[in-house]
């Protein structure tokens, strides 16, 4: 009876034992389970407040792509009115060059006053003077018609050395240089009888007439 109640007992502290066990594995299953879902809320959560920091770094980088478009946009806009600026101060230098020559050729301009004894005020001559071109071709010989390319080429001529324009030009002569083989005479004046001159012309094979001498007039016959 002694051996049946200690076998009795044996089997009852390992059953006891084996629902203990089951017990805590249970427990720790369950530990673990709800460690689990913290961690796993926790990283959600992480998540969540991560991305608007991510949204407003996006923003910030965007602001600051804008912003770095904008500086470009108005450095280029400088840089072009700069570049503009010199090309005009180039252009207006380039002017001031190419109107030098014509004062440098007034200059060289030989002017003798009269002697108050004729209608001849002064006379100027100039050695910087061309001739003004012509669409003449072979051997040349004056033609004293107003319809003929030789008169319009001796007006821009005398137009050239006087300074009158052609359409303010009165012509009351324009005819052979009796005092030259093949150059001509010409006496006008401002339609205003304001200036009045002598124009002497002499002929450039190819090169067309060439003014040689202006005399300022005092008074020119009506």
């Amino acid at each position: 009876m002694s051996n049946d109640f200690q076998s009795g007992s044996r089997s009852g502290y390992r059953a006891k034992r084996k629902k203990t066990n089951i017990i805590l594995n249970s427990l720790i299953v369950i530990v673990l389970a709800l460690i689990f879902f913290v961690a796993y809320t926790i990283f959600l959560s992480g998540d969540d407040k991560a991305s608007p920091k991510k949204e407003e770094t996006k923003t910030a980088a965007n602001q600051s792509s804008e912003k770095e478009d904008k500086n470009t946009e108005d450095k280029d806009v400088v840089e072009k009115t700069e570049k503009d600026n010199e090309t005009e101060e180039s252009t207006n230098e380039e002017s001031e060059e190419a109107s030098a020559p014509e004062q440098e050729d007034e200059s060289q301009a030989v002017v003798t006053e009269g002697d108050g004894s004729s209608n001849i005020q002064r006379t100027i001559e100039n050695p910087a003077w061309k001739p003004v071109g012509t669409v003449q071709t072979g051997e040349h010989t004056p033609v004293y018609d107003s319809s003929s390319v030789d008169w319009q080429e001796m007006l821009k001529a005398i137009s050239y050395a006087t300074g009158l324009e052609e359409s303010n030009m009165t012509v009351y002569w324009l005819g052979r240089d009796k005092t030259s083989g093949n150059g001509s005479f010409s006496t006008v004046a401002s339609k205003d009888k304001q200036q009045k001159y002598n124009v002497y012309l002499e002929w450039v094979d190819g090169a067309g007439w060439k003014p040689v001498k202006v005399e300022e007039l005092s008074a020119v016959e009506s």
